[in-house]
């Protein structure tokens, strides 16, 4: 079988003004970016916004591990097979950050034959989004320094600047850096540090907007440092919003494109789900629900994080109520988190799946606290064994919850129908009663204790005299009665990425609170969590060429 770069530039794609045709966009509403990819204008929205939303189906998954559970790939081949059983769906997805594409992923546009196209773009530059991200997020920092270098009027203290400078790439070196060297023209020196693009307050802005005169105001809000006498120093101090909003009002624009089977992609946004909440514009999404009678979309990472926060903030933020939800496992992962080597998970072994399958429990039992109806969706391997395959339906039946085999790697839509005939089914039969963890007006401490016990399974939960020095100050300023955001590894329910399947009696520190009073919730970090990642020791970047009729090659 063809490598995944291989598929997608073999297969043909549509001009993507026939996609927008297919539903029922008109030509004016499209800004185009060549033939294949768009943005949509305002004026659609203005026209369908009153029109009835379809249902909201969220895909999610267990904790990843090394093995690889297939997500993104799962929610690209379950939209394209529910087009096949001709139920007009569109998919809402984030977009790929340069960072892992050139680190560990090497591209993240699914797989076989579930992708979206044109895979190369969406990989590399796109339509420009995260650049513009990256370039406001940088122009609040040059606002900051000046202002501390012509006077410091608002008297911020340097040692309490919040806001770091970030780029799109891995990059360890810039994770703590010194700004202002060379002497007094250069500026003051200070110490600073770098995120990585996607883990920008500005991202999370962007995706929390439900328009431009939102998207200012979120701005206006968002706390840059404190003074000397320790009240907060806000962007609107430094007349930042205006000059901000005008590099972010194409990029807050949704984007266009395809699958490998023609079907309508909505690709905007993409914070990372294990330091922000991991889903894609609220915009895109409330585009989809009235485009189609179907939205997919994906949170990242696994239900503990991109699902939990998908519930907690994106649902509240925009008053969503999603009606299903499709949660991905593979067996050998299962296999994996009952203590399976990578080398040994072609292997028949029902004891460690049966082990490692309490991981997936846990996730159903959490999707139904939320009241949400469910479908659990094995990526489906050559090498798992029928035996294997009984014995998990038998695990999964015992929670009243339906499964089904999804083949769309290696069949694209119609490796998609099972899954998309069940969740139909679902969709038709079961009700959703969604409700939500916690409520606005409790304390930061009780949200945060809600999720760790209520989702995660923890004992208890230890703050830091850090965190809880942050806690008062945050609570005094009044800026508490916010969603929390929490940041922990993606490999465990608990803090320890050491812990797989379900660990018991554990407890979770939070050693640090962020406050990211533009996008309106609070980050509590739970163990190392790092927003600028790291290359790994041989990066995708090695594999990744261009020849010499510039066609691009390595991406997978």
């Amino acid at each position: 079988m063809l490598c995944d770069i291989g598929i997608a530039q073999k297969t043909k794609i549509r001009p993507i003004k026939q996609i927008a045709q297919d539903i029922e966009i008109r030509a004016d509403e499209l800004e185009l970016y060549g033939n294949y990819k768009a943005k949509l204008k305002p004026k659609l929205w203005q026209r369908i916004k009153k029109q009835k939303q379809g249902k909201l189906i969220l895909v999610t998954a267990i904790n990843p591990t090394p093995a690889g559970e297939g997500k993104t790939t799962t929610a690209i081949g379950l939209s394209m097979g529910l087009n096949r059983l001709q139920r007009k769906t569109v998919l809402a997805l984030r977009e790929p950050s340069l960072g892992p594409c050139f680190g560990i992923k090497g591209g993240a546009c699914g797989g076989g034959y579930a992708q979206m196209m044109p895979m190369e773009d969406i990989n590399l530059h796109f339509t420009g989004d995260i650049h513009a991200i990256t370039s406001a997020n940088n122009l609040l920092s040059a606002l900051i320094d000046n202002h501390i270098y012509f006077g410091n009027k608002l008297g911020i203290d340097p040692r309490q600047v919040l806001w770091k400078r970030c780029l799109d790439l891995n990059d360890r070196n810039l994770r703590e850096v010194v700004v202002g060297l060379g002497g007094k023209p250069q500026g003051y020196p200070r110490q600073d540090g770098f995120n990585i693009s996607v883990a920008s307050e500005i991202m999370a802005i962007l995706c929390l907007s439900s328009g431009i005169q939102d998207l200012k105001e979120r701005i206006r809000k968002i706390v840059v440092a404190y003074t000397f006498e320790g009240k907060p120093v806000f962007a609107k101090d430094l007349k930042a919003q205006g000059a901000l909003t005008v590099l972010l009002k194409d990029a807050l624009k949704p984007n266009l494109v395809q699958t490998l089977e023609n079907n309508p992609v909505i690709l905007h946004g993409g914070p990372f789900a294990n330091i922000a909440h991991g889903c894609n514009s609220i915009l895109a999404t409330q585009y989809g629900l009235r485009l189609g009678d179907y939205l997919v979309t994906e949170a990242g990472f696994g239900a503990d994080l991109g699902a939990e926060k998908f519930f907690n903030i994106k649902c509240r933020t925009a008053g969503l109520k999603p009606d299903a939800v499709v949660l991905v496992a593979t067996i050998r992962s299962l296999k994996y988190n009952g203590g399976v080597g990578l080398d040994n998970l072609e292997k028949e072994n029902p004891r460690a799946l049966k082990k490692g399958a309490a991981n997936l429990e846990k996730h159903i039992e959490n999707i139904k606290d939320f009241g949400v109806p469910s479908l659990v969706v094995v990526n489906h391997f050559s090498f798992d064994s029928p035996k294997e395959v009984d014995l998990l339906k038998k695990i999964v039946k015992k929670h009243c919850v339906p499964m089904a085999l999804s083949r769309v790697w290696e069949l694209g839509g119609k490796g998609g129908e099972e899954m998309a005939g069940k969740l139909i089914k679902i969709l038709q039969t079961q009700k959703s009663r969604f409700k939500l963890t916690y409520k606005i007006s409790d304390s930061i401490k009780t949200k945060i204790e809600k999720i760790a016990k209520n989702i995660y399974g923890a004992k208890s939960v230890k703050f830091s005299q850090t965190a809880l020095s942050q806690m008062q100050k945050i609570e005094h300023n009044r800026m508490d009665k916010v969603p929390v955001c929490m940041a922990k590894t993606q490999y465990s329910f608990s803090d320890n990425p050491d812990l797989p399947a379900r660990p018991r009696d554990f407890e979770i520190e939070i050693r640090e609170l962020r406050v990211s009073n533009g996008a309106g919730f609070i980050v509590a970090i739970a163990g190392q969590i790092m927003t600028m990642p790291g290359l790994p020791k041989i990066p995708a970047a090695e594999k990744i060429d261009v020849d010499k009729d510039g066609k691009v090659k390595g991406l997978f």
